[in-house]
Parts: structure tokens; C-alpha cells; sequence
């Protein structure tokens, strides 16, 4: 793809998304005078311009290939440095440490080397997390009778006794709970149903008295002692 100066003024000024803007002093390439510009990053393409709201930048620094390193020419600064032979060095500075490291951070994953490798990592990981999912599903797997074969059941409890068990001579066995065992157990005694005023009356006399008897011994105590005659 060849990019000229018109694509790059028009993807510059157009809508796409920014990753970061602001702005930042750039060291001039002959002298070392600093100059303060407007950069904006597009992907791996930084962009800076005279004045905010420019619509034509007046550079563009492709970030691939590139290291982002700190500089001790002033304070909060980095640089933008290309290893290839006669390739321009790029000094820029900040106002304040956390936003010289929020832009090195950028800078350092605009690249397209730098997304590359963060898709194969995500790429592994996926791999990885599907293979641990194959791997439990492939252990929770059951395993089904051939087709026309049914499946043993398992015998009723109730007819089931352990032979190691003793009974006593002519006591069946039965297991508690089985068909056999309920054949087997005797019939509950009816019991009689009585009136509630039969009851009442029967157990009443005998609250009443035991209440009567009560009632006597707490008058007597509180009755007062006669008194003591002297002689």
C-alpha cells in the first residue's frame, strides 16, 4: 500500500478512533531547541501538529521498528529511537511523570509487531482453555449399552438380606421395609377411642384436689404464729 502526503493529511483529520492525544515538546531535529506541538496516535501512526484542531499535521512518526526509551536531557523525557543507519532519533517531554509513562506505554504498543504477538499469546491461551474443557468433557462422558441391550437394574432393597446376618430358628428372612417384612408384621391393637368429657372428668377431680391441698398448706404458712406466753 503506498501512503502519500494526501492520505496521510486525510486519515490525520478523518474520525477514526484515537489511542491518545496531547500535548508534548519535541526537540528540533538540528538544534536542541524543544517546541511544543500537538501529537496525536493513530494505531501505529503518531501525528503532530502546530495547533490543536489542525487539519494538516506537520509530521508523522510510523512507530515500527522502534524502541521507546528514557532520556536524562530533561525532565520527564523519552526518546523514539530507530536503529537503522541515519535514522532521526525523536526527544519528546512531558509536564509530569505519570503522563511521560502513560505515553511510553502507548507508544510501546502501537506497533503492528507489538499486536502481533499479543494475538498469538491470546491465540495459546485459547488453545489451551479449549483443550481444558475437551479434557473434562472427554472425563464426564458416560458409557451407554450397545443399541437392542438394556441396562442391569439394580435388585429391590427390600429383597435384598446379607447372608452373613444370624436370625434366630423360625424367625423369617425378611429385610425391615420389604414387601416381605410388612406381610409379616403383626396388626396394631385398635385402640378404644374415649369421649374428651370422659377425660375431663377424670383427670379434672384429680387436679382439683391436688390444687385444694395445695391451697391449704399456703394459707398455713401464712398464717401468723401464736405468740410465746413467759412464766
Amino acid at each position: 500500500m503506498k501512503i502519500n502526503d494526501k492520505n496521510l493529511c486525510a486519515f490525520a483529520s478523518s474520525a477514526t478512533p484515537v489511542d491518545r492525544e496531547g500535548w508534548l515538546d519535541l526537540r528540533g531535529e538540528v538544534g536542541k531547541n524543544y517546541q511544543r506541538r500537538w501529537f496525536t496516535l493513530k494505531g501505529n501512526l503518531l501525528f503532530y501538529f502546530d495547533k490543536k484542531g489542525d487539519k494538516e499535521p506537520v509530521g508523522v512518526i510510523i512507530l515500527e521498528g522502534c524502541t521507546i526509551e528514557l532520556t536524562e536531557e530533561e525532565s520527564y523525557s523519552f526518546k523514539i529511537v530507530f536503529p537503522c543507519e541515519g535514522s532521526r532519533t525523536y526527544f519528546l517531554c512531558t509536564n509530569s511523570q505519570a503522563s511521560m509513562e502513560a505515553w511510553m506505554k502507548a507508544l510501546a504498543c502501537a506497533s503492528y509487531d507489538y499486536m502481533k504477538l499479543m494475538v498469538s499469546e491470546l491465540q495459546r491461551q485459547l488453545d489451551e482453555a479449549q483443550a481444558e474443557d475437551a479434557a473434562e468433557a472427554a472425563a464426564l462422558v458416560t458409557i451407554t449399552p450397545p443399541e437392542g441391550e438394556e441396562e442391569p437394574k439394580v435388585p429391590p432393597r427390600g429383597q435384598r438380606h446379607n447372608p452373613f446376618n444370624k436370625m434366630a430358628d423360625g424367625e423369617p428372612k425378611t429385610v425391615t421395609g420389604s414387601r416381605h417384612h410388612k406381610e409379616n408384621v403383626k396388626p396394631e391393637v385398635v385402640r378404644k377411642k374415649v369421649p374428651f368429657r370422659d377425660i375431663h372428668n377424670a383427670f379434672g377431680r384429680s387436679v382439683l384436689a391436688d390444687r385444694s391441698e395445695w391451697r391449704a398448706k399456703l394459707r398455713a404458712r401464712e398464717e401468723p404464729a401464736p405468740p410465746l406466753i413467759q412464766l
